[in-house]
């Protein structure tokens, strides 16, 4: 097939490109310099040009906690003119597949947990990335009424769990919980440091997958696109507390501080585990562990320039 890629240069896009199943389809991944999906016309003609057979929408601005309370703005129209953009190019030009890449953030804060997929817009959202959460239920949303209206025409969402690997972001003001733990504990590694501190009590729990495993779900969903369910979660079907991915990170590091606890912080919701029924019942489940995930992830951390250049200052 020939398939339009758009974040083909974040974290997910570029496992989806990495994956070996790219190899066998004409996969296109246009830079933003290409194809500005925040500008309606210009997304409309660049789809009308190629005319792809399926889009993969993994496009948009992310970030932790910190990022998303001090841009709700952007947070919220960036990502809504993206998603909105692309659906509505897809359908101007008949393009007869697309897979939405959502986000957990769609549950109800107060949703409980394992959160199935029918369990969206029936609450209120977690404030502290709410402008993101609506986006992105607003894309979804937006996809069942394209699927419900044109006949011929089949846009899915799949929901994914928290993600973390290579290719992540580990800029402290930008970073997931992941990659900023690994970052974190590789500084006091590194510096000697005989403590971490975490952010709030970290008995929150959080479920997070290898990116690279999300990847391998997504040319799954691609090849068997029509048994797959109009909304659909992505996930291990377990999760963690704060505390305990701390004692991952440093276990595979290798260091053996203590940690402290900032109960004055932020610290989004207290449990956020997706449902992964209906994802068993697909046939799909993800296959690296939390362990290796991390020891891998790290790797591909110490390897980049900025954290040669702290390791041999």
């Amino acid at each position: 097939m020939k398939i339009v890629l758009t974040g083909g240069n974040g974290m997910v896009g570029r496992n989806i490109r990495d994956h070996a199943t790219a190899s066998q389809h004409e996969l296109i991944a246009p830079r933003s310099r290409e194809l500005d999906l925040t500008d309606g016309p210009a997304t409309e003609a660049y789809i009308a040009r190629v005319k792809p057979d399926l889009i993969i929408h993994a496009a948009g601005r992310v970030g932790g906690i910190q990022a998303n309370m001090a841009h709700p703005v952007e947070f919220l129209v960036e990502n809504l003119d993206m998603g909105r953009n692309i659906v509505m190019a897809a359908r101007a030009s008949g393009t007869p597949k697309l897979i939405n890449i959502g986000s957990s953030c769609m549950y109800p804060r107060a949703a409980p947990n394992p959160l199935e997929e029918s369990m969206v817009l029936t609450g209120e959202l977690e404030p502290t990335n709410e402008g993101y959460a609506l986006a992105k239920v607003m894309t979804a949303r937006l996809c069942d009424y394209v699927s419900l209206s044109n006949p011929g025409l089949d846009y899915k969402t799949l929901i994914p769990c928290n993600i973390f690997g290579i290719h992540d972001k580990f800029d402290p003001a930008v970073s997931h919980l992941l990659p900023a733990i690994i970052r974190k504990v590789d500084e006091a590694a590194r510096t000697g440091a005989e403590s971490v501190e975490i952010w709030g009590s970290g008995e929150a729990r959080r479920e997070f997958m290898f990116a690279s495993d999300l990847a391998d779900g997504i040319w799954t969903a691609v090849e068997r696109f029509d048994d797959l369910p109009g909304m659909m979660n992505m996930g291990v079907g377990h999760d963690h507390s704060i505390n305990d991915y701390y004692a991952a990170v440093a276990r595979v590091i290798g260091w053996q501080g203590s940690f402290t606890h900032d109960l004055s912080k932020p610290v989004g919701m207290k449990q956020k585990l997706v449902s992964v029924a209906m994802q068993r019942e697909f046939g799909w489940l993800p296959s690296t562990s939390l362990d290796d995930a991390i020891a891998k992830t790290y790797a591909h951390f110490r390897a980049l320039p900025a954290a040669a250049e702290e390791n041999h200052p």
